[in-house]
């Protein structure tokens, strides 16, 4: 009885595998026109990497669609493809392998009634000069009469991933294929070669060190979109060992990724804890890096893993800075999140977990390029957030080199002005003279009309004083009604002159104020500066006598300090 069941229950498991194991599924070809880009076929995987023809064709196939993923396992697998001629006409047909570019290798063995008819095997090193080859695509030709069947094996061994298509069409639909190739891709990498344009000048006008970082993630991803996605094939014609050696760039990219995510946020001086994280899955990014160097076949084994890892890693560190209070996080969440969104379609895709399908195997490339469009938002808005800061700094500079009334500079700020200007003088041997002016009589003014009368005085003097002055010259408010002038580039009697237009306009100059005009005069001392070795405080303090002597003189006047040394005073009366 025990035997009966046991029998019962294996021929049970037999009919439950049956399907997938023995059908032999077909592609029929009942159309004069031939686009087969959904159709049955079977694997079989070839784990000693060593079988011949005449040994995977009396082994069992598994049934798959004409497009998938079997992952890191099966590096070597067999494919059979049945095709069924059902029309009524003789079909000239092109069996298309749109990514074999990534292949190391692919062999076409054409069986026909049971017996080999044709093979081809195309070693992708040496897949450039072959005709079997056209902008990436392996393209193998059969003819099959009306009513006539073929079974196509097909060996494809892979680098790392074995990710496989077969579509068929006739020489119409062929040819429009292969033209059409490739172009969504090209606009991906397109729009990543402008953004890395756009970096390199945000990084020459800035010189921040996030920039070089976030560059080389942008030439990291368009380098791995461009090969991965078969555009460096289609456009260079380019295949084999050498080529599939820029997978490295899929372990730069995450590393530069890190980097620029210290860099960005400055997690070494704000968030310690966050930053000894991203430290240490950078430290496992740069050995697998040193490891793919040697061997990058073995180290992309692990890379979907490694990716899934980092995504959970850096997702983490993320949602930690956003609630610490990051201002900048908020955003890389929205662009990391399209990143491992996407990526993750493609990690299960890559490890043979999921269908095939557009957005599945196309998940890195769209992921990458959303994350990269928020980052160089992220970047832009650092930028302008620095820029907001930096006026801010320069605003309160401003403040505090200013007279807060007249807005002229203030004593301080002269100081250290006058220094550098009479340097520069000295370096070029040219003139610098020096005018301090004083408001004549100005206590009678806020005594007679008040302090706030007053202060409309001294900023309308002031104004007089920048229209009637160079954009060169520098002009303070050193206290009260007191004025100071430095005039480079300019001589005792040319600096005469200047002033005797200042005192001109400042006697002509009406203050109204309800309903009555103010008028005020100034007096005005002048000395030149010997700048081979004279301080400005020096030469200020001559200008002040020559300022008293025009006080005591009369006022509304101007007097010259002539000599560099002494106390002689000339001064020149003007009515």
């Amino acid at each position: 009885m025990d035997l009966h069941y046991k029998q019962l229950f294996f021929l049970l498991l037999f009919l439950f595998h049956a399907p997938s194991v023995l059908a032999e599924p077909r592609a029929l070809i009942h159309q004069p026109e031939v686009s087969l880009t959904e159709f049955r076929m079977g694997y079989h995987v070839d784990d000693s990497q060593s079988l011949t023809y005449a040994d995977v064709r009396d082994l069992p196939f598994i049934e798959t669609g004409n497009k998938t993923t079997l992952g890191t396992s099966a590096r070597v697998t067999w494919f059979k493809v049945i095709l069924e001629n059902t029309s009524s006409v003789r079909q000239e047909l092109y069996v298309h392998l749109p990514h074999a570019y990534h292949l190391k290798s692919v062999g076409f063995f054409e069986e026909r009634d049971n017996e080999l008819a044709s093979s081809q095997n195309l070693d992708m090193d040496q897949a450039a000069d072959d005709s079997l080859m056209y902008r990436g695509t392996a393209v193998y030709p059969l003819t099959l009469s009306a009513g006539e069947e073929a079974t196509l094996y097909l060996r494809s061994h892979s680098f790392s991933h074995q990710w496989f298509a077969v579509d068929v069409f006739d020489h119409e639909a062929s040819r429009r294929a292969l033209i059409g190739i490739n172009t969504d891709i090209a606009l991906l990498v397109g729009m990543m070669l402008a953004l890395v344009f756009y970096n390199g000048l945000l990084y020459f006008a800035s010189s921040k060190k996030e920039n070089i970082f976030y560059s080389f993630y942008l030439i990291s991803g368009l380098v791995w979109i461009a090969l991965s996605y078969g555009l460096i094939a289609s456009a260079f014609n380019l295949y084999g060992t050498a080529v599939f050696k820029l997978n490295i760039s899929l372990i730069t990219m995450p590393i530069f990724l890190m980097l620029f995510m210290m860099a960005i946020f400055e997690t070494r001086k704000f968030y310690p804890t966050e930053h000894r994280v991203l430290q240490g899955l950078l430290a496992v990014l740069i050995g697998v890096l040193a490891w793919g160097l040697f061997d990058i076949s073995a180290a992309l084994k692990p890379a979907s893993t490694l990716a899934a890892i980092m995504m959970v890693v850096t997702f983490s560190v993320s949602i930690s800075l956003y609630r610490k209070g990051n201002p900048l996080v908020k955003y890389f969440l929205v662009g990391h999140t399209f990143f491992v969104v996407f990526n993750g379609f493609a990690v299960l895709f890559y490890k043979g977990l999921v269908e095939p399908s557009y957005l599945n195997s196309h998940g890195v490339g769209i992921g990458i390029m959303l994350e990269a469009l928020t980052l160089a938002f992220i970047i832009s808005y650092r930028i302008k957030i620095l820029e907001d800061i930096r006026a801010s700094q320069d605003e309160l500079k401003k403040q505090a080199a200013t007279d807060p009334l007249t807005r002229l500079y203030n004593r301080r700020f002269f100081f250290s002005e006058a220094d550098y200007l009479l340097e520069l003088a000295r370096n070029s041997h040219t003139p610098l003279t020096v005018v301090v002016i004083d408001i004549d009589h100005f206590k009678q003014v806020n005594d007679t009309h008040g302090h706030g009368v007053g202060d409309q005085v001294i900023v309308s003097i002031a104004q007089a004083l920048k229209k009637f002055s160079r954009s060169k010259d520098l002009i303070a408010r050193f206290g009260g009604e007191e004025f100071v002038m430095l005039l480079p580039e300019t001589a005792l009697e040319e600096a005469t002159g200047c002033a005797e237009r200042i005192r001109a306009a400042i006697e002509n100059l009406r203050t109204t104020v309800e309903d009555s005009d103010i008028k005020c005069t100034i007096s005005l001392g002048i000395a030149a500066v010997d700048v081979s070795n004279e301080s400005i405080e020096s030469a200020l303090n001559r200008a002040d006598k020559a300022l008293y002597e025009a006080k005591n003189t009369g006022r509304n006047r101007i007097c010259t300090h002539q000599s560099y040394a002494g106390n002689r005073t000339a001064p020149i009366v003007s009515t």
